[in-house]
């Protein structure tokens, strides 16, 4: 999945500073065309444009919708796919054909250039789920595109809290998902009456997300929706529910690279994201077709009358 606004921003995005917890609050981006589906942003803003090299996040539904996303572009990063509920189709530039499901990982690496599609499996199917990017840094940002997906992932089991690790190695749990920095995410469930303290790397930044529940965190409450940016130094994470809580648990090296992302494009200056823009608008070998859909793809946007530079946070 993509950004598919119709006109997209800069969106700044540079290395963190230790700004602390944070309560980031997500913001309703109407998706609109042929998706028709609304999602709820909570990566990137201006206060903290990454967590590691987590540099998206959308989260969509739950809701009964058709996806129906065309061949768009990507360069210089990764996407992750993370269903709740439903199954969507995925297929790339690369001969790609497949299926994820609940439960399983889909890690599109775009490199130096890819071009995907996703549609639901059904009628106005029941969707939810997570779309994350990982942003790639400079060693790797050019390299050959891949594509891999996981259906056997490690389980973490502690203390009333169990879930997946979809992303780098949490509690001695480790992913066997591609990654370019050090990184971490995972999707976590607490136990309805349970409390538990959560192992961390303090030389990681982390961040929560509450997918649905009653969650406290360090005894504090914290409702869905809003993204809670923990900061850098932390060695554990208390978390405790008393009806149950589900939610997805971001960390990573803070990222060295200052970064200029625009729409489904993201590298290190104005004149990576017009080549890339211009690439796709021409056709260009690229980013390739990919097959299905003849013809049928999502234009890009007009580069916005500006310099795109990359931002300090604020």
């Amino acid at each position: 999945m993509s950004n598919l606004d119709a006109s997209p921003g800069e969106t700044p995005c540079r290395a963190p500073d230790h700004v602390g917890d944070r309560l980031l609050e997500a913001r309703d981006v109407p998706l609109g065309g042929v998706r028709a589906m609304q999602v709820s942003r909570t990566l990137p803003q201006r206060v903290v444009p990454t967590v590691g090299a987590w540099c998206f996040l959308d989260r969509f539904g739950p809701e009964r919708v058709d996806m129906t996303v065309l061949p768009h572009p990507h360069t210089g990063l990764q996407t992750v796919t993370w269903p709740l509920e439903g199954a969507i189709r995925h297929r790339d530039s690369l001969g790609t054909d497949t299926v994820v499901r609940p439960g399983q990982l889909n890690l599109m690496t775009a490199g130096r250039g890819i071009a995907h599609s996703e549609f639901s499996l059904g009628e106005a199917p029941l969707l939810h789920g997570l779309q994350l990017w990982v942003a790639l840094p400079e060693a790797a940002a050019a390299i050959a595109p891949t594509f891999e997906q996981h259906a056997d992932l490690p389980r973490l089991e502690r203390g009333g809290l169990h879930g997946v690790v979809a992303v780098g190695e949490l509690d001695g749990a480790a992913s066997p998902a591609t990654a370019y920095t050090p990184l971490l995410g995972a999707e976590l469930a607490v136990e309805a009456g349970a409390a538990t303290e959560l192992p961390l790397r303090p030389d990681f930044e982390h961040a929560v997300l509450v997918i649905e529940g009653e969650l406290r965190v360090d005894g504090e409450a914290l409702p869905p929706g809003p993204l809670l940016y923990l900061g850098l130094g932390r060695e554990s994470l208390a978390l405790a529910s008393s009806s149950g809580a589900r939610l997805f648990l971001l960390g990573g090296e803070p990222f060295p690279d200052e970064l200029v992302m625009w729409w489904n494009f993201v590298g290190r200056s104005h004149e990576d994201v017009v080549a890339a823009r211009e690439d796709w608008e021409s056709r260009d070998g690229r980013f390739g077709p990919v097959p299905g859909h003849g013809a049928e793809r999502i234009p890009a946007p007009p580069i916005p009358p500006l310099r795109l530079t990359p931002r300090r946070r604020g």
